[in-house]
């Protein structure tokens, strides 16, 4: 189980952790207007250069390149060919470090530097901002400045105008994880003065502690159970069922705690909600809707709140541009995002047929189920099946090897995946019949 102490024992959060202290010190020389605009913005980007070399070592470059270029094409091309080209470099600049990494494992066979998978983590991160900054302006909602550095302007006034968007990239709290922050909520929160600072925020970090230490505690305890039975390599039939479930469980209890974190970070540093809000923006989400996640009997309700700030992102990015099968192409994104790892490739496709099959499932059950204990039994046994099929997907994506991979497929818990398949090629030739 070597992959499961790579993930519970990865270092970003104390590498988050110690970004705090400067993070709070931004946030206090705001409200005293102790410093300039272009002061705040060269803090920001300086606080991420230096915790990309505490973080990533000599791997930093490999996010200092891409942030430099989506710069300058931002900063020289018109807004309608300004998406396209980023879209472009920024993903093909991931997609080869990705290959750097899958030849390290699949090729060497060797387990990749620490540091060179916090790297590839804050790539994707970058990639988001990229994409999103790039999406704003082609879509006329943040003004280029490629009409400005045409002009004949000096040298420092063109750093002056560039200097906004390279700090966006490499913004210190955004930069090892968090909730998505969109370009015009980072301006207007870099901006802002004093008396626009909400009051209100003051209790947001010991609340975000408290949960963080529950979460451990849960995860020191399920850790135990883990460690006292069998993997999933030794378990037996439906032993299997429980050792998927826990072992998703401890995955999920590790991104929530990670997610929170993130989270104090940006709000410790006035990036929070409340912060800097625009008339018309969406208001500020955070990644970790617990009690959704775990209460919920929807697949698709699930997808929608795992990670909200990249769902939305996928949303707009992908599903949103048209096409045929936009579930199929979000979730096919979402998989080359993240890698194209053999268990990733998996996952999702076998995450978009199990959204597609919710749809489908639950507009036929409301159709006939009436009575209120017949709901409430439904929905009882719906999100069993649910949390099985989701720890069946987390599974399947978080595993490296292929015989790991292959250990989930043959075990008894492929049924739970296999009956929604079922439901949805019955139901999908009655499609037409829903509305």
């Amino acid at each position: 189980m070597d992959w499961l102490q790579l993930f519970f024992l990865h270092p970003v959060s104390l590498y988050q952790g110690a970004a705090f202290p400067f993070a709070l010190l931004f946030n206090y020389l705001c409200i005293m207007d102790s410093f300039s605009i272009h002061a705040r913005y060269l803090f920001l980007l300086a606080g991420g250069a230096a915790l990309a070399l505490a973080a990533m070592g000599p791997f930093a470059v490999l996010v200092f390149i891409p942030a430099l270029c989506a710069t300058v094409l931002i900063c020289s091309l018109g807004p309608q060919d300004v998406h396209r080209w980023a879209f472009l470099f920024q993903m093909g600049w991931q997609t080869l470090c990705h290959l750097g990494l899958h030849y390290t494992e699949y090729y060497l066979q060797e387990h990749p530097s620490v540091r060179f998978c916090i790297t590839l983590s804050s790539l994707m991160l970058l990639t988001q901002r990229v994409t999103s900054l790039s999406l704003d302006i082609c879509e006329g909602k943040v003004e280029g400045a490629s009409r400005g550095l045409r002009d004949r302007s000096s040298l420092s006034e063109h750093l002056c105008k560039a200097l906004p968007y390279f700090s966006y990239l490499l913004f210190f709290p955004a930069l090892l994880g968090g909730p998505l922050c969109s370009f015009q909520k980072f301006q207007a929160c870099v901006q802002r003065s004093r008396n626009l600072c909400p009051r209100r925020s003051v209790w947001v970090l010991p609340w975000r502690g408290l949960q963080m230490l529950g979460l451990e505690c849960l995860k020191v305890i399920l850790r135990k159970v883990l460690t006292a039975g069998a993997g999933l390599t030794h378990c037996q039939q439906l032993q299997c069922i429980f050792v998927m479930w826990s072992t998703a469980g401890l995955f999920k209890l590790t991104y929530y705690s990670c997610w929170i974190l993130d989270d104090a970070l940006l709000h410790a540093a006035g990036f929070g909600p409340g912060f800097g809000q625009s008339p018309g923006e969406e208001g500020s989400i955070s990644d970790a809707d617990i009690w959704t996640l775990e209460t919920t009997h929807r697949i698709s309700l699930f997808t929608r709140k795992w990670n909200q700030s990249t769902a939305r992102w996928l949303r707009r990015l992908v599903f949103q541009q048209g096409g045929a099968w936009p579930l199929l192409q979000t979730f096919a994104f979402s998989a080359w995002w993240h890698g194209l790892h053999p268990g990733q490739v998996f996952g999702f496709l076998c995450w978009a047929l199990m959204v597609e099959a919710d749809y489908l499932i639950h507009t036929f059950a409301s159709l006939f189920i009436r009575s209120w204990p017949m709901q409430l039994f439904y929905r009882a046994l719906t999100w069993a099946h649910a949390q099985l099929i989701i720890a069946y997907i987390m599974l399947a994506v978080e595993v490296r090897s292929l015989s790991s991979l292959w250990l989930l497929c043959n075990s008894y818990n492929s049924v739970f995946p296999m009956v929604y398949c079922i439901l949805l090629f019955l139901l999908g030739k009655r499609k037409h019949t829903f509305n």
